[in-house]
């Protein structure tokens, strides 16, 4: 590629103006072509280095025009130094003066900051130092960030003497084997604030794991011990073979475009592959919506480019392991002697060596068997830069007939029926490429987006995030994160079915119809290929069919309808099914997204499972039975409050059997409290108190039944800045109401008692004052929304006894929802019995038992739907 730097002699007396709109202008040229979808990964070394030729030749002209000394240089530093400037990168530059150490006289200050200046009004954005030799040695000692960026320095302007005086000296100082320990630490910090995982659905394509900051790193360690500061010199020195040169140079190549045409098409600095510009990023690529052969689904754009990024970046974590791997140890090759494993495998410094470069090619079987072994040998973190290169080499040999093979199915059920090590051995194996060409199916899945709201990650890297959970059940040393599952995993006998369920799970998806059907029709494959007892592999394939179910009836439908647990006590069948069932669904719910379990959730489903196995148990629902053994408890508890004798009496004589049935003693015990001294007073209640679930506040409201009291409150909540986790209304028979509500804030934890006291004085303010409903105010939507429109959905039927309608919501979440919801019901004089709020990331899947006259009327019906989709589409 042809450069055009800015000519020095030409532009000696322009104005820094002149100098700004040419370098724009130049600039303005080079940015358009990353938008040319013609422009290949080979060409994006040379378009960096043209940016970098730019920033060079308008310096140099600072440089001079600021008559700066001619024993000063001014150095590249960074990113920059090594000739990779990216349109919105920082250009860092060192101002290096020949003193040492003592500050620099007046005349030569004042050029300096002219000089700097001048960067600014000629539109360079620059980070500058200004440090002699004495100061720069000074500086990298302390701080490795800035040894680091020393380290690929390099001369645009100034004193050749003093610049080799101070390479000269920097690199004496260096200590290699310090430097490459600190940099691995910073790597591993790094990586921790990404979650190991290079699999983000919105990744850095610099700072992620597998990103271009994990190949520079590996470069600075072998720069910095004197092996080579480019792929073809460390494949010179040995450290990598040729093939892995090709690959590393290619895939970073890759990564460059990504983040180029990222800024380009951003128009500033942006290396996150976020939502709203991944479309945009993939058709500067030239790729378009596609269908490919065999799949239903069309293959958007930005999908075509993630997968692309995320195969680059697995390449990158594997190759940068051989990389390290190898500079270690060069750096320290005592420490890396051979201890024998078996006759086929050495343990070296933790990791598992071959004994031959072609093991593999000779015995395919022993692929699998690597795996095997690191998961019953203590003490190994890993496979060696030789293990690994032989993996590397033998994936062609992982075919159809390597997956038929009775040894090698043998082998994998080994694997995973093993003790421990198993989570870090399936991630290995994906890491590796070997779980993908051993499961198959799995293959499908790996780097596969997920278009919703509530997944944050690749689906192959949420199943194995999910089996991680699933395992941790079986730890002792993780029963404090998830004390139920964990007690009810201690007497579970074949943790293999619930690992193989979890695997199985959602490996369907991406292919179009229903994921659970298509991922129970491919685990019932695997079980009769690998000869699973009947039973067994009866209780996997319902569990990966019915994988969501559990999670629908806990958070979608009335708990209190004996007829609800009934249905779903058929549909399970058995206890073992509903312990497994339960199991698999908190560990899926916790492999989604951080934002999407909650201590709410997590006590519907637990409710869920106690209600249904005493159903299972043989005892059936009995609600009279029930309601007195839930008055007998909350008597008790009054009692012990000090609760004067039958003063319960007023208030559960307004009560029916619904309240008593939709609410546990504890809460009949407070409402009681609170309410018995103001029954039919005229004035509304309201109390608040620390969630008995471990999050959020529970909120009681007692007031004069009305038709829009439901909407009011909604409204004061989401004025107030509070999200409902759930609502249950009641009607009692003198005409009031009695309302509970599940809500959280962003500052609940650090001011519990001063929220409590604001929701009770504000909300008790806002009922007593009355008046019109106010508009709901329009906010603007998150990023993930607009990236992911989902489409509104209103259904409206009957419920199974005909009493009342159940109102189905699906829609994006946005603040304020509810209330706009509640608004309209209120505005139809429809009343709302129960409100099941179910938010899964960005989405919601909300539920309403409600009544009204105009309910029974078709007309009514249709309009009241369409106002509700209208309001829904108005935010999407």
């Amino acid at each position: 590629m042809t450069t055009s730097a800015i000519p020095t002699s030409a532009v000696d007396h322009a104005s820094l103006q002149q100098l700004r709109d040419t370098y724009r202008e130049a600039k303005t040229r080079q940015t358009a072509l990353l938008k040319n979808h013609t422009l290949g990964r080979r060409s994006i070394r040379g378009v960096l280095h043209h940016f970098s030729e730019l920033a060079d030749g308008l310096l140099r002209t600072l440089w001079q025009r600021a008559e700066m000394p001619a024993d000063a240089a001014l150095l590249a530093v960074g990113g920059y130094g090594r000739s990779q400037l990216f349109p919105h990168s920082d250009i860092d530059v060192l101002v290096l003066l020949p003193q040492g150490g003592a500050q620099p006289d007046r005349e030569t200050a004042s050029r300096v900051e002219q000089f700097i200046s001048s960067c600014w009004d000629a539109g360079l954005e620059i980070g500058s130092s200004v440090r002699s030799i004495a100061e720069c040695l000074e500086e990298a000692a302390q701080d490795l960030t800035v040894q680091t960026s020393m380290l690929e320095s390099r001369r645009i302007t100034g004193s050749q003497s003093l610049f080799a005086d101070f390479e000269q000296q920097f690199r004496a100082q260096i200590d290699a084997k310090a430097f490459v320990a600190g940099k691995l630490l910073e790597l591993r910090q790094r990586h921790a604030k990404y979650d190991f995982t290079p699999y983000a659905l919105e990744p850095n394509c610099k700072e992620s794991p597998g990103g271009l900051r994990d190949l520079h790193t590996m470069l600075w360690l072998s720069k910095a011990a004197g092996f080579g500061s480019n792929w073809r010199e460390l494949a010179a020195n040995g450290l990598i073979t040729t093939f892995e040169e090709q690959q590393l140079e290619s895939n970073e190549a890759l990564l460059s475009l990504i983040r180029a045409r990222l800024h380009a098409v951003a128009g500033r600095h942006e290396d996150r592959l976020v939502f709203d510009l991944q479309t945009a990023v993939a058709e500067t690529f030239g790729y378009r919506s596609t269908t490919p052969e065999g799949r239903k689904l069309a293959m958007r754009a930005g999908e075509t480019l993630m997968r692309h990024y995320y195969w680059a970046a697995k390449a990158v974590t594997q190759l940068c392991q051989i990389v390290r791997m190898s500079i270690e140890e060069r750096l320290s090759p005592r420490s890396h002697t051979l201890i024998p494993l078996t006759e086929r495998f050495y343990e070296k410094a933790g990791t598992i060596e071959v004994a031959s470069d072609d093991l593999y090619e000779k015995d395919p079987h022993a692929i699998l068997e690597t795996f095997l072994m690191y998961e019953r040998q203590e003490g190994l973190t890993g496979l060696s830069t030789r293990t690994l290169r032989a993996l590397y080499a033998s994936r062609d040999l992982m075919d159809s007939a390597f997956r038929r093979d009775p040894v090698n199915r043998e082998t994998f059920m080994k694997i995973l029926k093993q003790p421990r090590g198993l989570t870090h051995a399936m991630r290995l194996m994906n890491q590796t490429s070997v779980l993908g060409r051993y499961l198959w199916p799995f293959r499908r899945i790996v780097g596969q987006m997920q278009h919703d709201l509530f997944h944050v990650y690749t689906v192959d890297q949420h199943i194995l995030m999910v089996l991680r959970n699933m395992r941790r059940f079986f730890m002792a040393e993780h029963a404090h994160e998830y004390p139920f599952c964990s007690q009810l995993a201690a007497g579970w006998d074949k943790p293999w079915i619930l690992y193989l369920a979890a695997l199985f799970h959602d490996i369907g998806k991406g292919r179009g119809g229903d994921h659970s059907i298509i991922g129970a029709v491919e685990v019932k494959r695997f079980c009769r290929a690998h000869q699973i007892e009947k039973a067994d592999a009866d209780l996997v394939e319902f569990l990966v069919r019915e994988h969501l179910t559990m999670s629908q009836v806990a958070q979608k439908q009335d708990l209190s309808d004996p007829d609800v647990i009934r249905a779903f006590a058929e549909r399970v069948g058995n206890e073992r099914k509903l312990t497994a069932l339960y199991l698999l669904t908190v560990a899926d719910i916790r492999g989604t997204s951080p934002k999407v379990w909650s201590a709410w959730k997590g006590k519907l489903l637990e409710d869920t499972y106690r209600l249904t196995l005493r159903v299972l148990g043989g005892r059936a629902p009995d609600a009279a039975a029930e309601i007195e053994a839930r008055k007998r408890e909350a008597l008790i508890q009054l009692a012990l409050s000090a609760q004067p004798f039958e003063s319960h009496k007023k208030l559960w004589d307004t009560l029916d059997v619904s309240y008593f049935m939709r609410h546990e003693a504890a809460d009949i015990a407070w409402h009681t409290r609170h309410i018995s001294r103001h029954v039919g007073a005229g004035k509304p209640v309201v109390r608040a108190r620390r969630s008995l679930a471990g999050e959020g506040l529970q909120v009681l409201v007692y007031a004069p039944d009305q038709a829009d009291l439901f909407a009011c409150i909604c409204g004061y909540f989401d004025r107030a800045g509070f999200s409902i986790l759930d609502a249950r209304v009641h009607t009692a028979n003198n005409g009031y109401a009695l309302d509970t509500f599940q809500v959280v804030a962003p500052t609940m934890q650090e001011q519990y008692r001063e929220l409590m006291h604001m929701v009770e004085n504000d909300l008790t303010l806002t009922l007593t004052r009355g008046g019109p409903l106010p508009t709901p105010s329009h906010r603007r939507l998150s990023r993930r929304v607009k990236s992911f429109p989902f489409a509104p959905r209103v259904q409206l039927h009957p419920d199974e006894k005909a009493q009342h309608w159940l109102l189905s919501i699906s829609a994006s979440d946005r603040a304020g929802l509810l209330y706009t919801i509640a608004r309209i019901l209120a505005q139809h004089h429809i009343s709302v019995h129960l409100a099941k709020i179910s938010t899964l990331g960005e989405r919601v899947e909300d539920t309403f038992l409600i009544e009204g006259s105009e309910l029974q009327d078709n007309s009514s019906q249709l309009r009241i739907e369409t106002e509700l989709l209208k309001a829904l589409a108005a935010n999407n």
